[in-house]
């Protein structure tokens, strides 16, 4: 499947814009509070408790960067405009503290509304990320963002093989199994994980060893690639001496 990018564009700026409209208004919670020698000053904790105020971007990042704040909630509602906008430019980080963020905002338990338009805009952005040309965010970073948030790593597998048709999320995958190539053969997730990792690890070893082998071939990757992601069908133990 190779998807028009003006579809993929469209998509994604009303997804943009709908967790703008359904998080207008948002505000930090009212007993919010963080000390100013290592995050901001009263004034601009104010401006969290302030609706629809934009932020500037040290401000922006140093908000979704600290994990002590004490309702994750609200603070993560009043700044998910931006920060769409900012994944979607590659300004905003997305390791660290805005997942810690996300997954400590419990976004999915949210009013269906506010977890629909979330829902809608990550999706958007995934499918931008691996087809678009101009998409600044590493594929292999995207996807453990979103797996991490989202408490689900199928499905996002299941939309980048579905896409695998097109040149731009072929070359990314290549990028991704040469990225997971340091961590898989020695069953490690390729990063660390809130999760369940050793499922994650399996899951994710699978899928490359059924879905590489043609892209890699295509898609001329090393040989020594290929003969690693090969290696992963072997029991661990024989992985070393093949």
């Amino acid at each position: 499947m190779t998807p028009d990018l003006t579809d993929v564009h469209d998509k994604l700026a009303a997804a943009v814009a709908g967790v703008a409209a359904t998080f207008r208004g948002m505000t930090a919670h009212p007993s919010e509070s963080n000390c100013e020698c290592h995050w901001g000053s009263a004034q601009e904790l104010a401006l969290l408790k302030t609706p629809d105020v934009p932020l500037d971007d040290d401000l922006l990042r140093r908000t979704y960067w600290l994990a002590d704040w004490t309702y994750p909630g609200p603070l993560l509602r009043r700044i998910l405009p931006q920060v769409a906008q900012g994944l979607v430019s590659g300004e905003v980080v997305l390791i660290g503290g805005l997942m810690r963020l996300f997954i400590r905002g419990r976004w999915r338990d949210w009013p269906n509304a506010q977890r629909d338009a979330v829902q809608t805009f990550l999706d958007a952005w995934w499918q931008h990320i691996l087809v678009d040309p101009d998409a600044t965010v590493p594929a292999h970073e995207a996807l453990e963002f979103l797996a991490e948030i989202s408490v689900r790593l199928t499905p996002w597998l299941t939309t980048w093989a579905s896409l695998l048709g097109d040149q731009t999320a072929a070359t990314r995958f290549v990028v991704a199994v040469e990225h997971w190539n340091y961590d898989l053969p020695g069953d490690m997730l390729p990063w660390q994980s809130w999760h369940d990792a050793a499922d994650w690890c399996a899951a994710l070893s699978l899928w490359v060893l059924r879905t590489a082998p043609p892209v890699l071939r295509e898609h001329g990757a090393s040989a020594e690639l290929q003969d690693d992601v090969r290696r992963l069908a072997l029991p661990f133990e024989n992985r070393w001496d093949d």
